[in-house]
């Protein structure tokens, strides 16, 4: 099938992102709030994550297996991440605009973060993990890397209980199109 990755990208410029349906129906979604994973102070994490990071147990990685990646934030119970999206994911991926934030244990997958970086927007589309802890260290890796490249922002898009733990906070549609304009004109490159 044949996508339009311009106007595709369009979309999320405009503050929207696609999602599937329980049928595999592709549709563009937009919310009156967005969730933020901070980029300055507000950012936090558990202790008990700080005695992991210290222990260096996971090399982390950009790129370095994306499909494996997207597989593995498709891979539930319940999804929303359809095969044809993860097409798109892999069109979008090509073109330069879709990036995944890996850890690695040895040879090992160990979680990721799979992202779309618009300026200076990373737009979180999913996570996952494979070996505890793989993708909480991504999280706090990612946010380094983002801060470090000064990214404006890094949207979560949906608030969850694990979100919140990294002292995610939520801003209203109007800061949302206003911090977006801004990012449209910033060039932020993750690698």
């Amino acid at each position: 099938m044949q996508y339009d990755i311009p106007a595709i990208v369009q979309g999320y410029a405009q503050g929207y992102f696609l999602m599937a349906d329980e049928s595999d129906r592709l549709s563009w979604y937009g919310s009156r709030h967005r969730t933020f994973i901070p980029l300055d102070e507000r950012f936090r994490y558990p202790k008990s994550l700080q005695r992991v990071l210290n222990q260096e147990r996971f090399s982390v990685a950009i790129n370095r297996d994306f499909q494996a990646v997207v597989a593995g934030c498709a891979n539930r119970e319940v999804t929303w991440i359809s095969p044809e999206l993860q097409e798109i994911y892999w069109l979008l991926y090509q073109t330069g605009y879709a990036y995944s934030f890996e850890t690695w244990q040895g040879d090992e997958l160990a979680g990721g973060i799979l992202g779309i970086v618009i300026g200076g927007a990373f737009i979180g589309e999913s996570m996952f993990y494979r070996i505890p802890d793989g993708s909480k260290v991504a999280m706090v890796k990612l946010v380094e890397r983002l801060r470090q490249r000064k990214f404006v922002f890094f949207d979560a898009q949906m608030m969850n209980p694990h979100l919140e733990r990294f002292g995610a906070y939520r801003v209203g549609d109007e800061e949302y199109q206003s911090l977006l304009e801004k990012a449209l004109h910033c060039r932020c490159y993750l690698v």
